[in-house]
């Protein structure tokens, strides 16, 4: 009898002991499978994109933004491998559409296409974020051909014909903007430089103020050069000058503001942004498909036709330049 309850006693206990190696086997295979899940995961920022990508533009359709994010993501397309789709999200100066890129997933399939405006309406203080609240994926675009344009039958034959009149008439030159905006800012630039006061009109967008100058109902239009080609050819309009440091060459007959004795040089760049808890790696894909379309002979050739320069900044580089440029914008407020 004591013989049989040794044995079962062992018996019993060589079966609590491989009970136990089975649950440390099973727990060390959950932690496995847990740790491969982990690393799946990981794994699935470098299978980025996996699906349709939309391209947020805080701007109307016809426009200069518009145009060249169009462009831009018919080459990304090529890259990337998925759709991309252009979302134009207007309202606000443009805030409407860049808040929903900031408050979006992060999973790097919403991005935001914008300009200088953004880093206005901080400055002025209609919102509380800017550039540096995204995640850049770099600068893919410079636009030297910032210009100044009146109609065909316009009185004014360059742009010391209407500084002059608008120091000798304070007021009664109507010039369009939209407030907050990047041509906003040139305006007041403008007024500050050259000791005149100018009727700044809140029209809109860039389509809503070429309209503005085709019906008569201002006198000058700043706008992008490329933009307006075909009215500058029918001779709809013509262009007082560009804001560029010195003259472009994709149109060297432009005399600069700066030429004409008008202290003024605007560069507009478009940048791409993401939501700030968006994967490294993401941007990461993101940004070199960028940097492959601006080196893209086929796209150089395309883009050229709106008047603008392909030029890639990195994201670090990205963020300096505009990091620069939002100096340089805080001090004109100021003044």
């Amino acid at each position: 009898m004591k013989k049989s309850f040794k044995t079962l006693l062992l018996v019993m206990t060589m079966l609590f002991l491989a009970a136990m190696f089975v649950g440390c086997a099973s727990e060390e295979g959950s932690s496995e499978s847990s740790s491969s899940k982990t690393e799946g995961n990981s794994e699935g920022a470098s299978d980025y994109p996996t699906k349709p990508i939309t391209v947020v533009v805080p701007a109307g359709a016809g426009g200069d933004t518009d145009a060249n994010a169009r462009l831009l993501g018919k080459y990304l397309e090529k890259e990337l491998g998925q759709t991309v789709v252009i979302s134009n999200v207007t309202g606000a100066g443009g805030t409407v559409g860049a808040k929903e890129v900031l408050d979006s997933d992060p999973d790097g399939h919403t991005v935001l296409f914008f300009h200088n405006s953004l880093l206005l309406n901080k400055i002025l203080g209609l919102v509380d974020y800017s550039y540096d609240s995204y995640k850049l994926a770099g600068i893919p675009i410079l636009d030297e051909g910032n210009t100044f344009l009146v109609s065909g039958d316009s009185e004014f034959e360059d742009l010391q014909d209407m500084v002059e009149y608008a120091r000798a008439n304070p007021g009664e030159v109507s010039i369009a903007t939209e407030v907050g905006g990047f041509t906003h800012l040139q305006l007041l630039a403008l007024e500050k430089d050259q000791d005149i006061k100018l009727n700044i009109v809140d029209v809109g967008g860039a389509s809503d103020k070429v309209a503005a100058l085709l019906g008569g109902h201002v006198d000058i239009v700043p706008t992008s050069l490329g933009l307006v080609q075909d009215y500058i050819e029918s001779g709809d309009m013509r262009s007082l000058g560009i804001m560029a440091k010195e003259r472009v060459d994709l149109m060297p007959d432009v005399p600069t503001f700066i030429e004409q004795d008008v202290n003024s040089s605007f560069e507009k760049f478009f940048f791409y942004g993401f939501s700030p808890d968006t994967p490294d790696e993401i941007v990461e894909v993101f940004s070199k498909a960028v940097e492959n379309v601006v080196n893209d002979e086929e796209y150089v050739q395309e883009a050229e036709k709106f008047l603008v320069s392909p030029t890639y900044f990195n994201p670090k580089d990205a963020f300096d330049y505009i990091k620069e440029t939002e100096d340089i914008y805080k001090e004109l407020n100021q003044e």
